[in-house]
């Protein structure tokens, strides 16, 4: 994840600033959040760590004479093999050790992010982003032309959630660019020059699918939203 990445008093002027420069030539409504990161993905360590205690006997059933050698060499027994009951009672003291191990150590928010799919962080930021557009966008403009832009910096991703008068007029794919140009930004660490350029380019769509007349006023703020 690299160094925190902190939002400044400038940093939120430039993204207000770019918003109302957007909005001047659409009625379309944007709003920006950014987020540290769109879920705690506690439930991504869990299963990791029962997937690495399930390997232990799966394991231990497809090399059953190196696993029990394996084991009467860390005892340092004089044997050439172990008593059944020995030989379970050491396999599950096996898998707890693993789950724990693998428990604990994935609790380090850095490491767990690190083994978390990259298609879980698409879903998870997605339906965060959903989520806030229900709270901070959805109907509540008169022409129903609220716009989310969402950011979630953990994860390297960003959404557009457009209310309905937009979304039957642009498709998903149509912000693709914008959303290429902030992510690169982001990465490099310019926030707030990666929210304005994907601001700009999505306010030249807006533009051309839902051009302003006149008749619509400023319903939603303009600053961002930091979460």
């Amino acid at each position: 994840m690299g160094k925190r990445m902190t939002m400044s008093e400038a940093d939120h002027r430039l993204i207000t600033d770019a918003v109302a420069r957007a909005e001047t030539d659409t009625d379309a409504e944007i709003v920006t959040i950014v987020a540290r990161r769109s879920d705690a993905y506690h439930d991504v360590g869990l299963h990791w760590a029962i997937l690495c205690a399930f390997l232990v006997p799966a394991v231990a059933a497809a090399f059953p004479h190196w696993y029990e050698q394996t084991l009467i060499r860390l005892l340092g027994e004089w044997t050439h093999e172990l008593p059944l009951r020995m030989l379970l009672l050491l396999l599950l003291g096996h898998m707890i050790l693993k789950f724990l191990a693998v428990r604990y150590l994935l609790a380090i928010p850095t490491l767990r992010m690190l083994f978390t799919p990259r298609s879980t962080k698409a879903r998870r930021v997605r339906r965060r982003a959903l989520l806030l557009f229900r709270t901070a966008a959805e109907a509540r403009t008169a022409h129903l032309t609220g716009v989310l832009l969402y950011l979630s910096l953990d994860e390297h991703r960003a959404e557009i959630v457009a209310d309905e008068a937009i979304a039957t007029r642009v498709s998903p794919e149509v912000w693709g660019e914008a959303m290429a140009a902030m992510i690169d930004e982001v990465r490099a660490g310019r926030i707030a020059q990666g929210m304005a350029l994907a601001i700009e380019k999505a306010g030249t769509i807006l533009a051309e699918h839902c051009p302003r007349t006149g008749t619509n006023p400023n319903e939603l703020p303009d600053r961002l939203i930091e979460l």
